[in-house]
């Protein structure tokens, strides 16, 4: 997500819906988000089920990923307290931090036990393949693809293959920027205050001139002006451009490649998985190189 200087999460990617009601059963639907943390509690503590945490574990980012401020909560405990998962910190503050973004009242004091928020996630909470819509796919056929989509995802695309030409953009990559950021979610929002398709942060929307990032034409323009500086700034490197849309040049330029923030690498990873380039036309006049960037040429990045 653009401008940030930690690793960023694709949160937005998440479909963080309240959840309803329900009885646990075995074969309880992901939707059903109260019987989904009914069920993992119950392997939490063995009530009525043998115990198994790490089943508990599993259970909970389930019902997180669907949006459930007590899954979060809980799973980021379970992080904090090596419960079901191996201990991580950094995990446990991005989860306490997403029910906090929920609403959920003890959220705020568990993150400051834990530390700093750096936005690296657990990897079960990354977009699943069948969830990451292009950036999943090996080929793409525009036409067939756009009659699979639904219909404000259709407009979304179509705004996005318009638009990324103007900006000496190939669609290709801002779609599979825009997937993995929002899913085409022009609502979507980030615990970090990301918004719209693109996930711009209010500091990026400002400088790209922005101002409703929830406006899906306002704000795909803004992330395809920042990328396209991006691309100059960093003369065309993809993996450098995309890192730098995620983490934010001054984490690239800072480590001379991209950051190794797990969240960082795996997003670069999917984004030239899907666009299958390593390098972009540039237009030189928008911006002057990275200081930096001889020493990441010569460091082969």
């Amino acid at each position: 997500m653009p401008a940030r200087r930690v690793g960023p999460v694709l949160l937005a990617g998440f479909a963080l819906a309240a959840g309803s009601a329900g009885a646990v059963a075995p074969n309880t639907l992901p939707g059903d988000l109260q019987g989904l943390v009914e069920q993992a509690v119950a392997f939490e503590h063995g009530e009525g089920v043998p115990r198994d945490p790490s089943r508990a574990a599993d259970l909970y980012c389930e019902a997180a990923r669907a949006g459930s401020a007590e899954a979060m909560y809980s799973l980021g405990w379970m992080y904090a307290n090596g419960r079901g998962v191996a201990r991580d910190d950094a995990y446990a503050a991005t989860l306490f931090e997403m029910a906090l973004a929920k609403g959920h009242v003890g959220a705020e004091k568990a993150r400051s036990a834990v530390g700093e928020y750096s936005g690296v996630v657990p990897d079960c909470l990354l977009p699943r393949a069948a969830d990451r819509g292009f950036a999943a796919r090996d080929s793409w056929d525009t036409r067939k693809d756009l009659a699979s989509l639904a219909g404000h995802e259709k407009k979304v695309v179509e705004m996005i293959t318009t638009l990324a030409p103007r900006f000496s953009i190939e669609p290709r990559l801002a779609l599979a920027i825009a997937t993995t950021e929002s899913n085409f979610d022009p609502g979507a929002t980030s615990p970090k205050n990301a918004m719209g398709v693109m996930q711009l942060i209010p500091e990026t929307a400002s400088r790209f001139n922005v101002k409703d990032s929830y406006d899906p034409v306002q704000n795909i323009k803004g992330g395809l002006a920042y990328l396209r500086w991006l691309l100059a700034y960093y003369q065309g490197n993809v993996a450098l451009a995309v890192a730098g849309y995620n983490a934010g040049e001054g984490a690239v330029d800072r480590y001379r490649g991209v950051p190794p923030y797990k969240e960082t690498q795996n997003y670069v990873r999917r984004i030239l998985a899907f666009f299958q380039r390593h390098d972009h036309p540039f237009d030189a006049r928008v911006v002057a190189a990275s200081p930096a960037l001889q020493a990441l040429k010569a460091a082969g990045q």
